[in-house]
């Protein structure tokens, strides 16, 4: 146990096995497998390396320093919870990568405003108490405020008892993935939208298995 809770590791990357605290209540940590599934899925897609990368619900920030310890030149951290977001300052500071930005404040507003420039991954683990509508305007605010581009992946993380998202135009949903009792819903910006071939290719052919 950490000072402040539970610890988890970053699985790989330059990071790879240093340990991060987890805020004790209030967050829903994403799982080391379920993490390490998500960031081999990415890989086979993408080269994060200097990629740019949002990580909504922060919590403990294990996502997006997992992103960072593999490669991403930028990732912002975005979480409204006070305790939390000391954890995640704290860990910033133990692990010190390059590139981690923290925005404190709701998901909503920080994303109701239109974005200095797009990310190529985010990442979205709310907690339990945030209700599926709700993540669907959080969808909305990726979709209409800039955020995304085309070929940009969104990967929402939720218990599979939850509804799945709806996604808006331009986002589309591509696949699902289940990990015992949660869930992975993979979308992306559609380059058709913007008149760009598409790649044609989804984490479900590049990544299979559980």
């Amino acid at each position: 146990m950490g000072e402040d809770g539970p610890v988890t590791r970053i699985v790989a990357g330059s990071m790879g096995g240093r340990r991060i605290t987890v805020p004790p209540r209030g967050t829903r940590p994403t799982s080391e497998r379920v993490r390490e599934a998500l960031f081999n899925a990415v890989e086979s897609l993408v080269d994060l390396r200097g990629r740019r990368v949002l990580d909504l619900y922060a919590g403990s920030g294990a996502l997006g320093l997992e992103a960072l310890s593999r490669g991403a030149a930028e990732a912002v951290f975005v979480e409204s919870d006070r305790r939390a977001t000391l954890v995640l300052r704290r860990n910033i500071d133990t692990l010190r990568p390059q590139g981690a930005v923290v925005r404190p404040g709701t998901v909503a507003s920080v994303l109701d405003s239109p974005a200095d420039r797009p990310f190529d991954l985010v990442l979205a683990d709310p907690p339990y108490d945030v209700p599926t509508d709700g993540l669907d305007a959080v969808l909305a605010l990726l979709a209409h405020h800039g955020w995304t581009s085309p070929g940009s992946l969104v990967v929402v993380e939720r218990a599979v008892r939850d509804r799945p998202p709806r996604w808006p135009a331009p986002l589309r949903a591509l696949r699902e993935k289940r990990y015992g009792d949660t869930i992975l819903y993979w979308g992306d910006h559609d380059e058709d939208a913007n008149g760009a071939k598409p790649s044609g290719e989804t984490p479900g052919d590049a990544h299979a298995g559980g």
